[in-house]
């Protein structure tokens, strides 16, 4: 029974050594999004719907935004848009007008590349779409009020125009659009953005019994402010066909009469320490730094007690002082958000803090103003 069992043995860890010498450790990189502010600065045309071609009712636009992209796939802004919309009727001649209006708009984004193809801050193109709510702020609208009269001669009655309005109108809005934007560098895009916006029958001075539209065609730049993403590496371990590896080794259990008893000294864990250290001017974690951030997540793990206190500096030999102060505290938040985000450590076991480079530079005394662009973090069992 012996050599059988040792013959078992023998077999399946000489299968086991066949499988291992196979494999083969393949390195994989995953990004992982930080949520950022960004700023929008767009010009185009707008085509506001009426009864003339396409082309005659053409305005000049323009908009100004500020957004937060909150995640892969969500986000919203707030949008700031006017400059001019067009009317029109052709009764008996051609009868034009303009006037001026503002409209500030809170959007819903969602990013179709991302929900559709996961998220890659490498693609060199992103496909949104969004829809949101806001006022129109509309003034100058003497123009219709000069083609009344005309109107009222050729149509032979009166009023022409039965939604006439003078002074300064607000109205609500609505707008639906798409957009794509064209990677420049990391935080720099060039976007194409087109909207379809609807108001009340009243905007345009005319009854119609419907509501009016207004389409507006942009180019512009988006600009991130801030890191927008991180990377941390994972390794696989496959075997020769690219599959997962698994040995089941036998195990045989040796049941001894008498055992001594064991007293289990429980030994208390070591505070850990890890300096993540950021490149000038930067604020995202780069990937070998980012495998220390990892290292920090496991110990947390192994310690449920844990908690770990990171403070961020700058250099003071870079910099003004305000810019300094934002990277310590950017810095700081950047470690603190990928261990609740990448590897699901509750917040209230972190504590952030940060200094600006007047108060405290860390590594002054060795002369090496390059280490002080860093977030030290601190690990230990309370």
């Amino acid at each position: 029974m012996n050599i059988k069992k040792s013959i078992i043995t023998a077999a399946v860890a000489l299968f086991g050594f066949c499988g291992l010498s196979a494999q083969t450790t393949e390195a994989q990189v995953d990004y992982v999004l930080q949520p950022y502010w960004y700023g929008q600065l767009q010009a185009g045309v707008q085509e506001t719907l009426g009864e003339d071609s396409f082309g005659k009712l053409l305005s000049p636009n323009i908009q100004l935004g500020v957004g937060r992209q909150f995640n892969p796939i969500f986000g919203a802004r707030l949008t700031l848009n006017g400059w001019q919309s067009r009317a029109a009727m052709n009764v008996k001649g051609d009868h034009r007008w303009k006037w001026s209006y503002i409209s500030p708009m809170i959007d819903g984004t969602m990013n179709l590349t991302n929900a559709i193809g996961g998220f890659n801050p490498n693609r060199i193109y992103d496909i949104s779409i969004f829809a949101g709510i806001g006022a129109n702020i509309a003034w100058g609208n003497g123009g219709a009020a000069e083609q009344e009269a005309a109107l009222v001669q050729a149509l032979g009655y009166s009023p022409a125009l039965q939604y006439l309005w003078d002074g300064t109108s607000t109205r609500f809005t609505g707008r639906f659009g798409a957009a794509v934007d064209f990677k420049l560098t990391e935080n720099l895009k060039l976007g194409i953005e087109l909207s379809a916006n609807m108001l009340g029958d009243h905007y345009n001075s005319k009854k119609a019994e419907n509501i009016d539209w207004y389409f507006n065609a942009l180019v512009g730049v988006k600009y991130a402010f801030g890191p927008t993403y991180a990377v941390v590496e994972n390794q696989k371990i496959k075997g020769a066909v690219g599959e997962p590896v698994i040995v089941e080794k036998i195990v045989e259990k040796i049941v001894e009469v008498e055992k001594p008893v064991e007293v289990m000294v429980e030994k208390e864990p070591q505070t850990m320490r890890r300096d993540i250290f950021f490149q000038i001017n930067r604020t995202n974690i780069q990937l070998e730094e980012m495998l220390k951030v990892e290292q920090i997540a496991n110990y947390m793990k192994e310690n449920p007690t844990a908690t770990v206190t990171i403070t961020g500096y700058a250099d003071k030999g870079t910099g003004t002082l305000a810019i300094n102060l934002r990277l310590s505290k950017q810095r700081t938040e950047a470690v603190a958000e990928t261990l609740v985000n990448k590897f699901g450590i509750k917040r209230g076991r972190i504590f952030t803090s940060s200094m600006g480079p007047d108060e405290y530079q860390p590594f002054d005394e060795k002369g090496e103003e390059v280490l002080n662009r860093v977030a030290i973090c601190i690990a230990t069992v309370r």
